[in-house]
């Protein structure tokens, strides 16, 4: 296997993995159960073009934006886990599928929703930046950086096509079935949020531990 194919293959199952659109998909479909077409694609394509900006800006100025305002990526895990934890809390508890918005606010719904939470952190999340910061570190020249970049976006567009077809299977499972699927992937959120919280205290707590000894 070349090493073109190999940094392809990683790119594309690493990016996959992490933004993860089948988790995405139930939030969306609750979210957005309300709405028609028209406004679900609006937000839809919003927040996978802040998604994918925000990827390509992290992989090309990332380490550079770290190392000025001091900023670790073990720091950013741990900010994303709480994030994600409470998120994941209000999933649980099925508190996203009753959103209703008077119709004078809907255009500032989509817009809210669309950066926060949907671009940043659920679909842009920690993980997806770290991998995109430290994938384009891994580039060694400029063909595997365009590589890097047509991934992210080849993810972000399978993921757009995942979102618009949620209303599908919202209508397919109903209100119950979507509370279900809510509360499972609540706490598959909890735990990931668990993970990434451990993951950037770890080497806190080492460090703290090694200076004491």
């Amino acid at each position: 296997m070349s090493a073109e194919l190999a940094f392809i293959l990683l790119c594309l199952t690493s990016f996959i993995t992490l933004i993860n659109p089948l988790g995405v998909m139930p939030i969306f479909m609750t979210m957005m159960s309300d709405y028609d077409n028209q406004v679900i694609k609006a937000t839809a394509r919003k927040a996978l073009l802040v998604s994918f900006v925000a990827l390509l800006f992290f992989a090309i100025t990332g380490q550079l934006l770290f190392k000025f305002f001091g900023i670790s990526v073990n720091s950013f895990k741990i900010a994303g886990g709480v994030i994600f934890f409470f998120m994941g809390q209000d999933m649980l508890q099925a508190r996203l599928v009753k959103t209703k918005v008077a119709d004078t606010e809907v255009k500032k719904y989509v817009n809210d929703i669309s950066i926060t939470p949907l671009a940043i952190p659920m679909i842009c999340g920690p993980g997806a930046i770290t991998n995109s910061i430290v994938l384009m570190e891994s580039a060694h020249n400029l063909l595997e950086k365009a590589i890097l970049i047509i991934s992210i976006a080849v993810i972000c567009i399978l993921t757009y096509y995942v979102l618009l077809n949620a209303t599908r299977l919202t209508r397919l499972l109903g209100e119950t079935g979507c509370n279900v699927l809510m509360r499972i992937m609540g706490l598959i959120v909890m735990v990931i949020a668990v993970e990434f919280f451990l993951g950037g205290l770890k080497p806190y707590l080492i460090d703290i531990l090694s200076h004491q000894t």
